[in-house]
């Protein structure tokens, strides 16, 4: 190189040495000025002012760096100022140095010193995702290498295995060159015979140790290709993986590992339990969705232990892959990269995988990775690992002590209790200046991490991960610390189902314990404020609204508990995939799927079509599959719309399938562009609600075994209760802080003037008398849309109709034991006096008279057994009845369910279809009488009480408009209606407009 060249390097090097000389040196002086609380108080709303305007006038990658600047500032100078207030505490010789007080401070203070290293290295491990993309591969076959697909197993089923199986068979890859093989480590007889008829390896071996890793380097000694690429069994990969990956390896020769996501295509118990798929993030969505990508930027990107292609010889040169700890897969690549090997990550889905199916299994599996991360930092150290850049230390660094999250959360949890309960103190200075800090440091970090974030991670669910989390990993990781050859490996179950909905009690002990001893907290906050402190009003109000917020986290916690069922062994995609479908008699329709499974698929009938219920048919799958059919069978009709269920019993039916359902290139791509962005107001209105859910359903796991009525008003009685604690404990603090009166009228002017807008805004909402429909789905509903009469004395009637509670035909219970349900919900404005179910309902008249029988049974409490009457009307077995409802068995949403049993009373073919045993008409209704609540005056129970989303009948919304509506008042109002219809739905929309 040329002297001037060298130079001229030199100089640009110098230069920039001594700007962020320069910068450091103005960051640190700015840090440690000292300010007064006032002064603070507008510094730090002068920060917090630029960073909102920053967020909003931009989205460039600048901006963001410049977000983490000002947030990185004002964390530090809270942080200084903590840091000497402590100091000053201990230097004070008035203190005694030895009390309770001064041990809680440390603690305190250290969980705020993790929690700003964790940011800090978050903020440098995210500030430039690197967003890889795909390298081609040679035009020239003969040049791609041979790949090893290895699946390893140790107790899951077949039927699990199959799929991961036959679409890492189907890879778009020279078959010669490709070989897939099943690791089973639990040696089955069935898996050696579904791997002989597949086509593909099977490996087992004698000595069963070191768990998936030992199994994996058994599997290496007897294959020897480039390549080899690892899947969990429940992992199942698209056809164009190794082109999406191999490329990159053909042009990089120090490239040892190249990682994909983990993507899920069921919820996590987080997103399934709180009832939010789709609505908030998966778990792991953060680490996949930004964390890896911003490792890749350093090189320093994680195997995960499936949906990788790793390099054989790098492999090879480490050992194979680790066992010294129960998280293999990092402790590989760390090893790999301690050699100079570099890794990378393709944010682009690959494969799709099942989430854990209940919260005890991910609270399971997370303990595992907890320990082994821990395990990992004890034994091999990143910060001491030779060969590696510092920052590809410090990627590995944080990801191994972000596991030791338990004690400062844990500490969070409960520090506001030490002084409320326990009278200590925790923090050694005025409340007001306390807050002057750290309300800047707390909204810039949340302001900034919902930039970095947002569509991996919304709001405040970082502390309702870690707050579930944290009682389970606890133990692990401080053992870990101290032995990490403690602990064994666990395989997390997937692939489960759950016939019922329940309160898992165990599993929430611990954050039901947590959220008792900050109620406990709540409720010596009037002691404290009225008798204990009363000098001290402020002190009490802001440990007051930590501990508040704390319950509300904690009862979010408690929710998760609350496990959904699930009763289908196979999860349901939404996919939009073309279907044909070749009916008996030769003729075809075309059709388009709405979801789908090996089990079966949910499809809108593009053209005509005699389709009948039960009749066998044939599927094909043109665009994926050519011309290849599976069977498939009707088992429901609706117009425009069938339900199959799918007929594969050979593995050439199975290879069809699982091409046009999991091996799409771009099978999991969709889901990307459908998440929602996180808005932080939004998501805590999100987690307040979902926060008394939980604490409903704790009350509700106190109650004795009851019926599920009583059991729910007693629940719902003690939740509205301690939330009136809540707010009563709220509202003393708060109304002693200020006593003056003027906060009162403030907030009371501002819901009038609120309730004038609203009112103005609503009465303008029907101008153009529009009529709108929505997707297929039921909408929102006026709760007065029913069929309803008014009578005196505030007394309300409802009839709903099976036709109206969404059944087409009548039920028909074929069979010698079947059954069927319906749902219905009732109005909030009504309470139940007197119900009756009107039932029409017909007997087969081939049904012997002693054998048959219908119950019936609401909300699983049973209304009444019917027996076959020959002598009803007609002589038919035709019946109409009135049953009787308890008004206790009524909930908000019941379900009704008819049971239909004969036994030995048709004779038919087998090939034959079962005859109807028995049908209940579409007339049958239920019929419910009660007493109308009135409507508080209330507009957070918006859209209510215009509409209700649960209810049956149609949308009819009154609008009034005071006087000849502008044309601004049109388009307002064009405006209004249209939110209206969103929120309504499928169902139509009617506008009565009156001036």
């Amino acid at each position: 190189m040329p002297a001037s060249e060298n130079k001229s390097s030199l100089g640009r090097k110098l230069v920039r040495v001594f700007v962020l000389s320069v910068t450091a040196f103005l960051l640190l002086q700015l840090i440690s000025l000292y300010l007064s609380w006032p002064n603070q108080a507008i510094l730090g709303t002068v920060a917090v002012v630029i960073g909102l305007v920053a967020n909003r006038v931009s989205a460039s990658r600048v901006v963001t760096l410049a977000l983490m600047l000002i947030s990185l500032t004002a964390t530090l100078r809270y942080s200084w100022w903590r840091i000497h207030l402590v100091v000053d505490f201990f230097a004070d010789e008035s203190n005694n140095r030895l009390s309770l007080d001064s041990v809680f401070m440390l603690i305190l203070l250290s969980a705020e010193a993790y929690t700003v290293v964790i940011m800090v290295l978050g903020y440098m491990q995210t500030a430039w995702p690197l967003r890889r993309v795909p390298i081609p591969m040679p035009g020239d076959e003969s040049l791609w290498p041979h790949v090893d697909v290895i699946i390893p197993t140790y107790n899951e089923s077949l039927a699990l295995v199959r799929y991961t199986t036959l679409a890492a068979n189907s890879i778009d890859y020279p078959p010669e060159k490709l070989h897939v093989y099943i690791l089973d480590d639990g040696t089955r007889e069935d898996f050696r015979q579904f791997a002989l008829e597949a086509g593909v390896g099977y490996v087992t071996r004698k000595e069963h140790s070191h768990a998936k890793a030992g199994n994996i380097n058994h599997a290496l000694t007897i294959m020897q290709s480039e390549y080899v690429t690892i899947f969990d069994c429940d992992h199942v990969p698209t056809r164009s993986f190794l082109q999406m990956t191999l490329g990159w390896m053909l042009a990089d020769s120090k490239l040892a590992m190249l990682q994909t996501p983990h993507h899920f295509y069921s919820p996590d118990p987080f997103e399934r339990n709180l009832l939010q798929y789709k609505t908030i993030p998966n778990e792991a969505e953060l680490f996949y969705g930004i964390v890896q990508d911003g490792n890749d930027f350093w090189n320093a990107t994680f195997f995960c232990g499936s949906c990788a292609l790793i390099r054989r010889s790098a492999l090879d040169r480490v050992g194979g892959i680790a066992t010294e700890t129960v998280t293999e897969d990092a402790h590989t690549s760390l090893r790999m990269q301690k050699l100079g090997y570099n890794t990378a990550y393709i944010n682009i889905p690959q494969a799709a995988g099942l989430a854990t199916e209940t919260l005890a299994a991910h609270v399971g599996q997370r303990i595992r990775w907890a320990r082994g991360m821990i395990q990992i930092f004890r034994t091999d150290n990143p910060l001491l690992a030779r060969g590696m850049k510092f920052t590809q230390r410090l990627c590995y660094l944080n990801a191994m002590i972000h596991f030791l999250y338990a004690v400062p959360r844990l500490v969070f949890l409960l520090a506001p209790l030490v002084y409320m309960l326990l009278g200590r103190t925790i923090i050694p200075g005025y409340w007001v200046a306390i807050l002057a800090y750290s309300i800047p440091h707390l909204i810039l970090s949340s302001l900034t991490n919902s930039r970095i974030q947002g569509r991996h991670r919304h709001s405040f669910w970082n502390e309702i991960y870690e707050a579930v989390l944290a009682p389970y990993i606890l133990a692990p990781t401080l053992l870990a610390l101290i032995n990490p050859k403690l602990g064994k490996f666990n395989v997390t179950d997937k692939g489960g189902t759950l016939s019922s909905t329940r309160f898992d009690k165990k599993i929430s002990t611990p954050t039901r314990w947590l959220l008792f001893i900050n109620f406990v907290g709540l409720l010596v906050a009037p002691y404290r404020i009225f008798v204990k402190d009363p000098q001290h009003p402020g002190t009490v109000l802001m440990n007051l609204v930590w501990i508040l917020f704390n319950m509300v986290i904690l009862g979010v916690a408690a929710a998760v508990a609350h496990e959904q069922k699930q009763r289908r062994s196979s999860v349901r995609i939404e996919a939009r995939i073309p279907m044909r479908f070749r009916l008996q008699d030769g003729a075809q329709a075309e059709a388009m799927s709405m979801d789908m499974s090996v089990g079966g698929a949910s499809a809108k009938v593009m053209s005509s079509a005699n389709l009948a219920m039960g009749e066998v048919l044939r599927v094909a799958f043109p665009e994926h599959s050519g011309e290849a059919e599976i069977g498939g069978k009707v088992v429901g009709l609706r117009e425009g719309e069938v339900r199959l269920a799918f007929l594969v019993p050979t593995i050439a039916e199975q290879e069809t399938l699982t091409r046009a359902l999991y091996s799409r290139a771009d099978a999991w791509l969709t889901s990307l562009a459908t998440k929602e962005v996180d808005r932080p107001l939004m998501s805590l209105w999100r987690v307040f609600n979902l926060s008394l859910y939980g604490i409903y359903q704790i009350c509700r796991s106190f109650l004795p075994q009851r019926s599920e009525p009583a059991k729910a008003r007693v629940a719902q009685t003690a939740s509205l209760v301690l939330m009136a604690l809540m707010l009563g404990s709220a509202c003393q603090a708060f109304g002693l802080s200020f006593q003056d009166g003027s906060s009162s009228d403030f907030n009371t002017t501002l819901k009038e003037k609120a309730n004038q807008d609203v009112a103005k805004n609503l009465a303008s909402i029907g101008a153009s008398k529009n009529r709108t429909t929505g997707p297929a789905r039921p909408g929102p509903q006026p709760i007065d849309a029913v069929e309803s009469k008014s009578g005196g004395g505030g007394s309300v009637s409802q009839t709903v109709t099976l036709k109206e509670m969404g059944l087409a035909r009548a039920i028909e219970m074929r069979g010698s034991h079947s059954y069927s349900s319906v749902a219905f919900t009732l109005p909030y404005t009504l309470v139940p006096r007197h119900a009756a179910l009107l039932l029409d309902y017909r007997f087969n008249s081939s049904v012997s008279q002693r054998s048959a029988w219908l119950q019936v049974t609401l909300n699983g409490a049973k209304l009444v057994v019917l027996r076959y009457d020959a002598t009803g009307a007609s002589g038919k077995g035709d019946n109409e009845t009135e049953i009787p409802i308890p008004e206790d068995l009524l909930l908000r949403s019941n379900t009704l369910q008819f049971e239909c049993v004969g036994n030995g009373m048709i004779q038919q073919k087998p090939q034959e279809q079962p005859e109807s045993v028995c049908e209940v008409n579409t007339a049958s209704s239920v019929s419910v009488r009660g007493d109308r609540l009135r409507w508080q005056n209330d507009l957070s129970q918006l859209p209510l009480p215009l509409f209700d989303s649960e209810l049956q009948a149609e949308t009819t919304i009154p609008v009034v408009f005071l006087s000849q509506p502008t044309p601004q008042t049109l388009q307002s109002a064009a405006a209004v209606a249209s939110w209206l219809g969103v929120q309504a739905g499928a169902r139509a929309v009617r506008f009565t407009v009156s001036s």
